[in-house]
């Protein structure tokens, strides 16, 4: 019964993680905005002075971007709760009945996975070239927290109950 409780706590906490993170990108829009305007223009490219990619300095394209980005996160502390709490709902049922309650903790820690390593990781770093900034640096260490936090709690939250 203690790894359920775990397991609920877990989930939840990716919730606020979530949750926070995207909140904290709407109380500082004008700051976020800023972020991604620096990254998604290749500003400051000194090592990798070329790319692949042209720089992208629409408003359109940035403010799309951006949208996209937190509304990931969001979803992703949405469904998150929703995870934890349809778990909590299950703790004292059956292995089959519990087991069936992670569904949406699955997809929330998923979504998680999706926005810091697929967004700031694949898009940010690997494309966009981050890393070559004290800004994109920073943005990516921390991605890379909240991509193994996510991948940790997916893990140990989608292993089977008995």
């Amino acid at each position: 019964m203690l790894l359920r409780y775990l397991k609920i706590d877990f989930v939840f906490l990716i919730a606020l993680l979530c949750l926070f993170y995207a909140g904290q990108n709407v109380a500082n829009l004008s700051a976020c905005y800023g972020a991604f305007e620096y990254v998604l223009g290749s500003a400051d490219h000194v090592v990798y002075s070329s790319s692949i990619i042209p720089a992208i300095e629409s408003a359109a394209i940035i403010w799309t971007v951006l949208v996209i980005v937190v509304g990931f996160e969001f979803a992703a502390g949405l469904f998150a709760a929703k995870g934890a709490w349809d778990m909590w709902g299950a703790r004292k049922g059956s292995a089959e009945e519990f087991n069936a309650s992670k569904a949406n903790a699955l997809i929330g820690c998923g979504l998680g996975i999706i926005v810091w390593l697929g967004f700031f990781g694949v898009f940010g770093g690997a494309l966009f070239q981050m890393w070559q900034t004290e800004i994109g640096a920073a943005s990516m260490d921390d991605a890379f927290q909240f991509f193994v936090s996510c991948a940790a709690v997916f893990l140990i939250t989608g292993m089977n109950d008995s």
